[in-house]
């Protein structure tokens, strides 16, 4: 039996739901010999052990961290993590792709000379008998996707893309263990959190119906005709990067790679959009995506499941006389 080891993420008294995410990750290669277990790195782990009895977790296990130790410390984690790797070598370990994990996962997997990947968005099983891990991640900025595996590696840690997998739902009652923290000098400190500045008025990646817009309408003018017809159809309106640094639209309705990535969207309408390889990171996984562009040989044609070529203001003509 393999066990698939998820490291819980919380912040300021609640799990993150990049948490959930990881959890269903590991669910689609768990086989049935395999048990997926959630460790809880925590000064209180009996604080997040009700939000992770999700389906699929077999077990959890409680790590409880020596105050004072509320928010991440990454020497703890660090040291937590490799211990429960040599005690229990697991066969995967994974955490979500986040600050908090991007600091202490590739260390424990250089220290340990384990397999690692990070900002995974893809998982399978190489052979039908259930050998064999790979996963999928970008490279050369989101130019291409590559397929890594593990030869010879017992131990394989991964940073799961948060949005990529739908959390994990349902309710199970896990085994419930215990993990002794080893002895562990801290260099460092959680000193408090620095707010960032207001996110805007909307959350457009819990959006589920979005309208965006690129270059191609012109002018700042245009920007109120496109808001009206999101409005009209009950869409979230938002923008490529050019129209966020030309301040049309604010940063946080930018899609892409320095924008956000729109995890629930089910329709996504691209108008005059060209679709650079940065747009297209953050969105070319909404299972459909419209595109409307002149261009015949944009690129947002190769990610979309409807194109139109065709003027996006005669065709957002078309539509808001529909619902008028």
């Amino acid at each position: 039996m393999s066990e698939l080891l998820v490291v819980a993420e919380h912040r300021r008294g609640a799990l993150t739901p990049a948490t959930l995410e990881t959890v269903a990750a590991l669910a689609t290669v768990k086989r049935e010999q395999d048990s997926l277990a959630v460790v809880i790195l925590a000064e209180d782990p009996d604080a997040y052990a009700a939000g992770i009895s999700v389906e699929g977790v077999d077990r959890i296990v409680k790590a409880k961290l020596p105050a004072p130790a509320k928010e991440f410390q990454i020497d703890l984690y660090e040291a937590a993590l490799s211990e429960l790797i040599r005690a229990r070598t697991p066969a995967v370990v994974a955490a979500p792709h986040s600050i908090d994990a991007w600091s202490y996962m590739p260390a424990v997997a250089a220290a340990g000379k384990y397999g690692c990947a990070t900002d995974v968005f893809g998982l399978r099983r190489e052979t039908e008998d259930g050998e064999g891990l790979i996963a999928t991640r970008a490279a050369y900025s989101e130019k291409l996707h590559m397929e890594v595996d593990f030869p010879g590696k017992r131990t394989v840690l991964l940073t799961v893309r948060t949005n990529a997998f739908p959390p994990a739902e349902g309710s199970s009652s896990p085994a419930v263990e215990t993990f002794d923290m080893p002895q562990t000098q801290r260099r460092s400190r959680h000193r408090g959190y620095i707010e960032p500045p207001a996110a805007g008025d909307v959350d457009i990646s819990k959006s589920q119906f979005i309208l965006s817009i690129g270059r191609g309408i012109g002018r700042e003018e245009n920007v109120e005709k496109f808001n009206e017809l999101a409005d009209s159809i009950g869409f979230t309106l938002t923008c490529s990067r050019p129209i966020a640094d030309n301040g049309w639209l604010p940063k946080s309705r930018q899609v892409g790679q320095s924008g956000k990535t729109v995890g629930n969207c089910q329709v996504y309408i691209a108008m005059g959009i060209s679709g650079s390889v940065q747009h297209l990171m953050g969105m070319k996984h909404v299972p459909n995506v419209i595109a409307v562009n002149t261009d015949t040989e944009a690129s947002i044609f190769s990610v979309a499941r409807y194109g139109v070529v065709a003027d996006i203001f005669d065709i957002a003509d078309e539509l808001a006389s529909h619902f008028e």
